[in-house]
């Protein structure tokens, strides 16, 4: 009786940590591999040091390089874009949404900045912002603008209109069909445009931070590769790694929280 009532919920704590597991072995496995074949000679050590040099190197960083405080400096960067573009592209799509003169006359402009190579335009962002952190944090936001407003507009265009139709048989304001069902159901296209642009603007923090050599991560991973210390170069990279999955951890706990609300 208590085996069988326990089996399910052993089955369920398994079949939720498989996935996890799953990914931490296949990145182990890559890590062996790479070991591997930067030891036998087949990949460069001057390109790739070996992981384990990588791993060997993460200490000596972070006590001699300040990399924590170069972290939450890269991190404040991206946190002030993405809370930007958040607002300001959700704002721009709907009102686009809203407003079909709007749309016609941006939506094409606004998907060529999606495609344009921001970050050429960073001499141009240090005239205007000077030497500091607002250029970086004003490169993210320009670069992660454009998929934002363009996945809410997409978003809240393609809301089925069955559900349009039942707000107007229930009489519902503009403002109520608005936040009682368009914005509901464009949610998780809302969010796919968030995480492009998140996407987009760590991308440009750093390359910024590395260009004009002054911020957080980038500015690291930029000295240690003059000093040609591959091993830090790429320990630091790793924390450009974290940077952006505890970036994609909070939106996704945000979206489960805003879709439980609805």
């Amino acid at each position: 009786m208590s085996m069988t009532a326990t089996t399910p919920a052993r089955r369920f704590t398994l079949d939720k940590a498989l996935p996890a597991l799953t990914g931490l072995g296949t990145v182990v496995a890559f890590f062996v591999l790479m070991e591997a074949l930067i030891r036998s000679g087949a990949v460069s050590q001057f390109i790739v040091p070996p992981p384990s040099e990588i791993f060997a190197s993460f200490p000596r960083v972070i006590v001699e390089e300040h990399v924590l405080a170069r972290f939450v400096q890269t991190l404040t960067e991206c946190l002030t874009a993405g809370v930007m573009l958040t607002i300001v592209g959700v704002a721009g799509g709907v009102l686009m949404q809203r407003f079909k003169l709007l749309q016609q006359a941006c939506e094409t402009w606004v998907a060529a900045l999606a495609s344009a190579p921001v970050v050429l335009c960073y001499p141009l962002f240090l005239v205007i912002f000077g030497r500091n952190a607002w250029t970086i944090i004003m490169m993210g936001f320009v670069a992660g603008l454009p998929p934002v407003i363009l996945k809410t507009l997409e978003g809240i265009s393609g809301t089925r209109r069955v559900l349009v139709n039942v707000g107007r048989s229930f009489n519902l304001s503009s403002s109520q069909q608005f936040w009682k069902i368009l914005f509901p159901a464009a949610l998780p296209t809302i969010f796919v445009g968030i995480r492009l642009g998140l996407i987009f603007a760590l991308i440009n923090v750093v390359g910024v931070e590395f260009l004009i050599n002054f911020g957080g991560l980038g500015q690291l991973i930029n000295e240690l590769a003059e000093r040609y210390d591959l091993a830090g170069t790429y320990a630091a990279i790793c924390f450009v790694v974290l940077v952006s999955v505890l970036f994609f951890m909070a939106v996704d706990k945000v979206e489960r929280w805003l879709t439980r609300a609805e």
